[in-house]
Order: structure tokens, then sequence, then C-alpha cells
């Protein structure tokens, strides 16, 4: 008993290091320490938006046709980049889902992946997620490209990027309902 109280600090450390190097539960050890330290974005300063001047975007749907994402001009649109090997992806798709099911018939989503086909499908089917996924055709216009997964862009009827959010957050809070029903009031 003196040898755990003694040492409980480093066997916590090696329990926890042996969790992250399990790759079978590496995975979900990730995505819950995700979820924990997850919060609401913060939505972008009207006077400090960015203006898409571009809509030009050539997408894929998953099984699905080719899609060009100029359709969502003057819309209220989600742009959300993810990948399924993603931890901090994996950890906010049910809070994604939860905001696509309540706005999908109000605004455009569109969740942009570049994994296999293969793992898409498996996964939403696993998960039980009906997100619009597509797959980059041509490149996404520059106000919407980025290197870390996932990020997450809120666009305006006027093209104006009201949230950008590299990593993850809580989409289906209060917050992010109440910009969002702002925006499509605009």
């Amino acid at each position: 008993m003196k040898f755990l109280k003694k040492h409980y600090g480093n066997i916590f450390f090696i329990v926890l290091l042996a969790l992250l190097l399990i790759p079978q539960i590496r995975m979900p050890v990730q995505v819950y320490i995700q979820k924990l330290f997850s919060s609401a974005p913060k939505k972008i300063d009207a006077n400090k938006r960015a203006t898409l001047s571009s809509y030009a975007w050539t997408l894929k749907a998953l099984n699905g046709p080719v899609v060009d994402f100029s359709l969502s001009k003057n819309r209220v649109t989600v742009v959300n980049h993810w990948a399924t090997w993603c931890p901090p992806c994996v950890a906010e798709m049910p809070s994604m889902q939860k905001l696509f099911d309540a706005f999908k018939t109000k605004a455009d989503f569109y969740f942009v992946t570049n994994d296999e086909l293969s793992s898409v499908n498996s996964f939403l089917v696993k998960n039980g997620y009906t997100i619009p996924v597509f797959f980059e055709v041509s490149a996404a216009p520059s106000l919407l490209q980025t290197t870390m997964l996932p990020t997450t862009f809120i666009i305006g009827k006027d093209g104006k990027i009201a949230m950008q959010v590299p990593g993850a957050a809580d989409w289906n809070s209060p917050k992010v309902h109440e910009l969002l029903e702002v925006l499509l009031a605009e």
C-alpha cells in the first residue's frame, strides 16, 4: 500500500501513456478528451468579417452528383473540413449532426473530406450520421482553405464569414443556434 501511495502519480502517468499508445484504445481516449475540452465557438465581430469574393468550388457529393458551391451564394452556409481518422473531428461530429438536424432546411451544409469513400461510408453508417458529405473536385476559395482539421466556417447570406473555427467545438450550443438565426433573418 505504501508503494501505491508513494508512486500513484507515476502509475497514473504510465496508465495514461499506455492508453494513448495502444492503437485500439487511442482513438476513443483522444475523442473523449476532445469532448471534455470542447466549448461553444466564438463568432467574428461584424466589422472584422472577411467577405467570400468567389464561390468557385466544385464538390462531389458522397454517392451523388457533382455540386457547384456557387448554389450557396446568398444563403447561410456551414462548411466543415473533417476526416474520419481525426480525433477532434470525430469528437465534434455528434454536435455537428444535431446542428445539421436543426437547420438542414434553412441553411446549406458541406462536410468536406478527402478520406477514402469506403472509410467515410462505414463511419457514417456505424455512427448513424446523415450529414451531407462532399469530396473536393477543385480547390476551395482561398478564404475557405485550411490545413487544420477540423475547421468550420459559417458564412452569412452576404458572403461574410461569421465564424471560422479551427479545432473541435460544441456546434449544438445556444450561441451557434442564435448566430444562425440572426444570419437567416438578415
